[in-house]
């Protein structure tokens, strides 16, 4: 099972409730306002701060 990209409309970041974009590659969802990364684990996001990376200015 894979994660359901329906789930992005629904879908908030913890911190700024912005929209979130889906990278399937790398398998996370990315808010651009605060430049993090939540990863996707066993097809579940983790929308934990303290789980979140930090995107890099070419990211």
């Amino acid at each position: 099972m894979a994660f359901d990209i329906k789930l992005i409309d629904i879908l908030a970041c913890p911190i700024c409730k912005g929209k979130l974009a889906y990278d399937k590659e790398q398998q996370e969802l990315i808010c651009k306002f605060d430049r993090l990364a939540y990863p996707i684990e066993k097809d579940i996001p983790v929308l934990l701060e303290n789980q979140a990376r930090k995107l890099t200015s070419d990211e």
